[in-house]
């Protein structure tokens, strides 16, 4: 028994828009193949068919047409944007980490490392937890490098 076919009717506004959208210079691959499917189930054929011309499956076929249908052009060839993961730190910990580096090292280490400012925050309990890798990308973005002594401000006391 096989599927009915997805009811699709593209307007010819959108089809016009379609053609300009394939036109055009560097689009991402994933929207033009969008575009391909939508312009190629608005000439009538049929999701398997286009799924065998095209790299894409039958059922996603039939996602962007129903994603067409409710959602329009812009629905069924864009993805939603996404929130993204969230922060680690805040400010004032970020602000207390940068501190903590501008400070002196620990007693018997000549520098501070990048693991070793991830348990000293831990230890001194300015963050809960926290990687290596945040610590990392926080010092690069405060262009820090406290294992360079001349490139660490230290206050100096007298």
């Amino acid at each position: 028994m096989a599927r009915r076919p997805v009811p699709i009717r593209i307007k010819p506004r959108d089809l016009i828009q379609l053609g300009a959208l394939l036109r055009r210079g560097v689009q991402q691959v994933r929207v033009v193949l969008r575009a391909l499917a939508l312009r190629q189930l608005a000439e009538g054929v049929t999701a398997p068919r286009v799924a065998q011309t095209l790299p894409l499956t039958s059922k996603a076929v039939r996602q962007i047409a129903h994603r067409y249908n409710n959602k329009g052009l812009e629905g069924a060839l864009y993805d939603r944007q996404r929130p993204g993961p969230k922060q680690i730190l805040d400010d004032s910990q970020k602000q207390r980490i940068v501190a903590l580096v501008c400070s002196r090292p620990p007693e018997g280490r000549a520098r501070w490392t990048v693991r070793l400012i991830a348990q000293e925050a831990v230890k001194r309990k300015l963050v809960p937890k926290v990687g290596r890798e945040t610590i990392r990308i926080l010092l690069q973005s405060h262009e820090l490098k406290p294992w360079r002594e001349k490139n660490v401000v230290r206050g100096r006391v007298e």
